[in-house]
């Protein structure tokens, strides 16, 4: 099973390992919060994963039917909630100018609803968690 782990590097800002890749993360550079807005939030992290996701799927589908997928680009808008943090509203806008799609927005729609991401999100019912001290 594949794992990512993320370390504390002071304040709050953390260091995260993905296989051989390091990212960064920092929370809002808020009073409540205390980041200084040095990379990305862990929520924009999950929409990050979201639309590149949908972005590769799409990509993927493109070339097995000939859409042309030049400056292809995938927005995603969402509003956070607090009180409990969540995210929500979750719109997702691909724009293909150079394709003719000829009917096949239905199937890009079908596409982007595949991409793992977007399955996990759809189908997840819980996380399990649990706490390891110095001494477990």
């Amino acid at each position: 099973m594949p794992k990512i782990t993320s370390y504390h590097k002071g304040d709050m800002l953390f260091e995260t390992k993905a296989g051989n890749h390091t990212i960064l993360s920092d929370v809002p550079p808020s009073p409540e919060w205390g980041g200084k807005d040095r990379a990305p939030t862990p929520p924009e992290y999950f929409i990050v994963s979201l639309s590149s996701c949908i972005a590769a799927f799409i990509v993927q589908y493109a070339d097995k039917v000939g859409i042309n997928t030049q400056d292809m680009s995938v927005d995603v808008n969402f509003d956070k909630e607090n009180k409990p943090a969540h995210l929500k509203n979750i719109s997702v806008v691909i724009n293909l100018p150079h394709a003719e799609l000829k009917g096949r927005e239905k199937a890009i729609q079908r596409v982007c609803e595949q991409c793992t991401v977007h399955e996990t999100i759809s189908r997840l019912e819980h996380i399990d968690v649990s706490v390891k001290d110095k001494n477990t």
